[in-house]
């Protein structure tokens, strides 16, 4: 896998729930410039990711790379906690 890991689509966002067996969702924050008006708009999406040792607790920053589907809703694993919440 470490060969296929700069393929593969990696984002970094915060943990906003951790409260599923081996699951965090994980929200990531973007800003996009509106088409008319120039403005900077902030838009969010929620994703949920494995965690296999339910290592992540709720306000961490953590890396997750996009992977197989492992169930409905679920197709990111968790690379690693980059910052820890205080």
């Amino acid at each position: 896998m470490t060969e296929n890991t700069e393929k593969l689509r990696t984002i970094t966002g915060r943990v906003i729930s951790n409260k599923m067996d081996k699951t965090v969702s994980v929200l990531i924050e973007r800003m996009i410039k509106h088409s008319v008006y120039g403005k900077y708009i902030r838009r969010s999406t929620k994703l949920l990711a494995h965690d296999e040792n339910n290592q992540c607790q709720e306000g961490d920053i953590v890396s997750i790379v996009s992977c197989r589907p492992l169930s409905k809703n679920k197709s990111f694993k968790l690379v690693e906690i980059v910052e820890t919440a205080k």
